[in-house]
């Protein structure tokens, strides 16, 4: 079966092998990427726009949780790519900011066009 769209497939895809690189390197922040692109991947199959919505709204309100925890570990991190990558803050600034994005994408003239 082929996806609707190609793009949240590919990046979907590229976030749930970035999960399994930081599970590999022991970083439990890892499966928030495989959480979010697992959601892309269903996205690219799924038309219309009531589950970019839902996506976006719930990404928004995880990325702000993610932030605060982040926020509170920063003093013990370590500049390490996979420290970082497995940190809850960049995963929260990602979140927050592609919540945005779908949401801004949910009144797209593309999804609405979909629609008609």
């Amino acid at each position: 079966m082929k996806p609707k769209r190609i793009i949240p497939a590919i990046l979907g895809m590229a976030l749930i092998i970035l999960c399994l690189w930081l599970v590999i390197h022991k970083r439990l922040g890892g499966f928030i990427p495989g959480a979010i692109g697992a959601s892309l991947v269903y996205l690219s199959y799924k038309p219309g726009r009531a589950a970019t919505l839902v996506f976006g709204h719930i990404c928004v309100v995880i990325g702000c949780v993610l932030i605060t925890w982040g926020i509170y570990l920063l003093p013990s991190s370590q500049p390490t790519a996979a420290h970082i990558f497995g940190r809850p803050l960049f995963w929260g600034l990602f979140c927050t900011f592609g919540g945005i994005c779908a949401i801004h994408h949910g009144f797209c003239r593309c999804v609405m066009k979909d629609l008609n």
